[in-house]
């Protein structure tokens, strides 16, 4: 890409020059988000929470947000019902995410950070770039499986294509804990853990199909 210039107030100034690595990270975040919005051929979106000291969180937002057309009275009852019924499923759906991100096995960022003697910032890099798995527990924050680790206590190598092709965190997680048929009955995490890499990449790629 060719180099460009932006106008940023000056208390930010400092800030973005010492860390340009936090303007990368956003970068590529709207880039991945281009990416999704032409191959879904929808809008999509993502949120950026910046703190003081200029640390971010990039989350990205799932639900599309559209115009709709103006509905008759039958359909809007119609629309009414289904809403509900949507409703009631994000509302099982996030009690389940809850009682997954309240198990043992998922660390807070700090603790991640400390498994793999970093720093919690460069973890929240790391999961904005895809290269470890981070599940968004928005009121306790992101939780860390601590399975997903490979022989060498190193992330799995294949996690960055994953995200790629899966388009979110969550779908990741699905995919590891899940069995596969493609995978002779083993979990994605199961064949990760046994070497089984380039087959873990091709069962991800038709998943990816599945829901293209």
């Amino acid at each position: 890409m060719s180099g460009f210039k932006i106008k940023v107030p000056d208390s930010a100034t400092k800030v973005l020059s010492d860390k340009p690595k936090r303007v990368q990270a956003l970068l590529q975040q709207y880039g991945q988000a281009i990416s999704r919005s032409r191959t879904a051929g929808r809008r999509v979106s993502f949120r950026v929470d910046v703190d003081a000291e200029g640390d971010m969180v990039v989350t990205p937002v799932e639900d599309d947000v559209s115009t709709t057309p103006a509905l008759s009275e039958d359909e809007s009852t119609a629309d009414a019902d289904l809403e509900q019924a949507l409703a009631a499923a994000r509302a099982r759906g996030r009690s389940k995410a809850a009682e997954i991100l309240e198990r043992g096995d998922m660390l807070s960022a700090d603790e991640f950070a400390r498994l793999l003697g970093t720093t919690r910032v460069t973890i929240n890099t790391k999961r904005q770039n895809g290269q470890v798995l981070g599940l968004d527990g928005a009121k306790r924050g992101y939780r860390f499986p601590d399975w997903q680790l490979d022989s060498n206590s190193k992330p799995f190598s294949a996690l960055p294509i994953l995200h790629e092709m899966l388009g979110g965190a969550w779908a990741v997680y699905r995919f590891l804990v899940q069995p596969h048929g493609e995978l002779d009955g083993l979990t994605g995490r199961e064949a990760l853990e046994r070497g089984r890499t380039e087959q873990a990449i091709a069962a991800a790629e038709s998943v990816g199909r599945d829901f293209r």
